[in-house]
C-alpha cells in the first residue's frame, strides 16, 4: 500500500512513538495531522514537516475534541485514511500502594481516549468506505510484566479488546484494524 497522498491522524504526536510515526508518515508522502495536548511541540514538528502537516492540539479525554479533530482533518485534507491511536500514559504503582487518581488518568487516556478518537474516526471512514485504524498497544496488553505495572497492563489489555471488537464490527465495511504491541 502506498501512503503518498493519504491523510493520517496521529495522537500523542508530540513525542516518542507518536512523533516518530508522524515523521515516517510525512516522509512517505502522507498528509499528517499531529494531535496531542502540547501545542508548542506540535507546532514545532508541523513547521519542520512542512505544509502537509497540521498541528491540531486535542485532548483525547474529551469526546467533543476528538470529533472536532476528525472534522478539522477532513476540512483541511478532504479525507481521513489512517488513524494512529498512540496517545497513552504509563503511571506505575502496586495495587496496595498505587494512587487511584493515577489509575483514573491512565484509563481516561489509554482506554476512553482511544474509544473517543476511534469512534470519531471510524464514523468518517465508514462514510468514505475505507480506512485504517492502528492501535499502539503494548506487550503488557498480553501479560502483566511486573506488579507495579498491573493497572497500565489492564489498560493495554482493554486496547487489545477494543481492537479485536472493532475488527469484528468493521472488517467487511472497508476499514482495516491493526494492533501494534511494542515492548520496552
Amino acid at each position: 500500500m502506498t501512503l503518498a497522498g493519504k491523510t493520517a491522524v496521529v495522537t500523542g504526536a508530540s513525542s516518542g512513538i507518536g512523533e516518530a510515526t508522524a515523521r515516517l508518515l510525512a516522509q512517505e508522502g502522507c498528509n499528517v495531522v499531529l494531535a496531542a495536548r502540547r501545542e508548542d511541540r506540535l507546532n514545532a514538528l508541523a513547521d519542520e514537516l512542512g505544509e502537509w502537516a497540521l498541528a491540531a492540539p486535542a485532548d483525547v479525554r474529551d469526546p467533543a475534541a476528538c470529533a472536532a479533530l476528525v472534522a478539522r482533518t477532513v476540512e483541511r485534507f478532504g479525507t481521513l485514511d489512517v488513524l494512529v491511536n498512540n496517545a497513552g500514559l504509563g503511571l506505575y504503582g502496586s495495587i496496595p500502594e498505587g494512587d487511584p487518581e493515577d489509575w483514573r488518568k491512565m484509563f481516561d487516556v489509554n482506554v476512553l481516549g482511544v474509544l473517543y478518537t476511534t469512534r470519531a474516526a471510524v464514523r468518517q471512514m465508514l462514510r468514505q468506505g475505507s480506512g485504517d485504524v492502528v492501535f499502539i498497544s503494548s506487550l503488557a496488553g498480553r501479560r502483566v510484566p511486573r506488579a507495579d505495572g498491573t493497572v497500565y497492563a489492564a489498560t493495554k489489555h482493554a486496547v487489545n479488546a477494543i481492537a479485536d471488537g472493532l475488527r469484528m464490527d468493521v472488517h467487511e465495511k472497508g476499514v482495516r484494524v491493526i494492533n501494534v504491541e511494542p515492548g520496552l
